[in-house]
């Protein structure tokens, strides 16, 4: 595999989708969860999905329960949240393991294209962000402190 358009995720809704259904777009990829110190950050992430969509910005939120578990909901129970509290519009995917041997295999790949803090692999928590340019290229890794709008000048760079 040598892009994101090799891989494919069942949405909340029980949807399985190929991220190849965004080729071309540019890819902010991030870990949710709903009972996070950080889960305000969906307010930023749905603002830049709403400035960029029709720049080619493309949000892709999948929720995890391997922090504190503090993502504990079924897939109603995110959709609802999120609808509900945050208003996302941005495309939700079923709770997903982004570390360990059950990782999705999207996040397999994704950590090792672009790796963290000395080098590691592994997500260290909620809201961790992943940049992609519009070839499917990941460019960004982003931790979970920095919030969404500090990324619009990397997000417009590559719009």
């Amino acid at each position: 595999m040598t892009s994101l358009y090799d891989f494919s995720a069942r949405t909340l809704d029980g949807k399985n989708v190929s991220l190849g259904d965004w080729r071309g777009k540019v890819m902010l990829i991030v870990n949710t969860a709903s009972k996070c110190g950080f889960t305000y950050q969906y307010q930023g992430l749905e603002a830049l999905h709403r400035d960029y969509a029709a720049r080619g910005l493309v949000v892709l939120g999948f929720p995890c329960n391997q922090f504190g578990k503090q993502e504990p909901g079924d897939a109603a129970e995110i959709a609802n949240f999120c609808s509900l509290t945050y208003d996302v519009t941005f495309p939700m995917f079923a709770k997903i393991d982004v570390n360990g041997d059950n990782a999705h295999p999207l996040y397999q790949w994704i950590t090792k294209e672009k790796r963290g803090f000395l080098g590691s692999s592994r997500i260290k928590w909620n809201f961790t962000k992943f940049l992609a340019d519009r070839s499917g290229k990941v460019v960004g890794r982003y931790g979970p402190t920095t919030k969404p709008e500090a990324l619009k000048a990397a997000i417009e760079g590559l719009l």
